[in-house]
């Protein structure tokens, strides 16, 4: 139905011959839809950084995985090394952190930054909305309540 005759190397210019009895504006459309489609499939990347674990399980390598306790703080300091890996949740606060075998070298020194980072860090620096919703509340009631003045104003008239 349709061929591909000459794609420029900038991929700007594309050559599509179509056979047909009349040429109409909707044949003209599903043929560009499907050489579209086409060039798509030709054109998948493999995602880098931080993906899905089916993404990087798809790419056929072999991968390892290490534990983590705050993914946020690897991903700050992954971006630098240009990783490919995934986390997986096994738990409330747990995380297992996949990555390819290849790039074991590049995630040991992207491991030793994060565990500095994370072993510098202290361990409650926050404070959870909870206890910070009873502190508020508590004084609340210890504050002495005022008499509305202007409800007693509004009865004398």
């Amino acid at each position: 139905m349709f061929c591909i005759v000459d794609e420029d190397i900038s991929r700007r210019t594309i050559a599509l011959s179509i056979r047909t009895g009349k040429l109409t504006a909707r044949t003209l459309a599903w043929a560009l839809r499907a050489a579209g489609r086409k060039i798509q499939k030709g054109t998948h990347q493999t995602p880098h950084g931080r993906q899905t674990v089916r993404q990087l399980m798809k790419q056929g390598e072999a991968t390892n995985s290490l534990p983590v306790e705050a993914p946020r703080e690897f991903d700050r300091v992954a971006r630098r090394w240009n990783v490919d890996y995934a986390f997986y949740k096994n738990g409330e606060g747990k995380y297992l952190l996949f990555f390819k075998s290849k790039q074991a070298d590049a995630i040991t020194a992207c491991f030793g930054e994060y565990s500095r980072r994370v072993m510098d860090r202290p361990r409650a620096r926050r404070v959870p909305i909870l206890a910070r919703m009873k502190r508020a509340g508590e004084l609340l009631r210890q504050r002495p309540r005022k008499e509305r003045a202007k409800e007693a104003e509004r009865e004398e008239r």
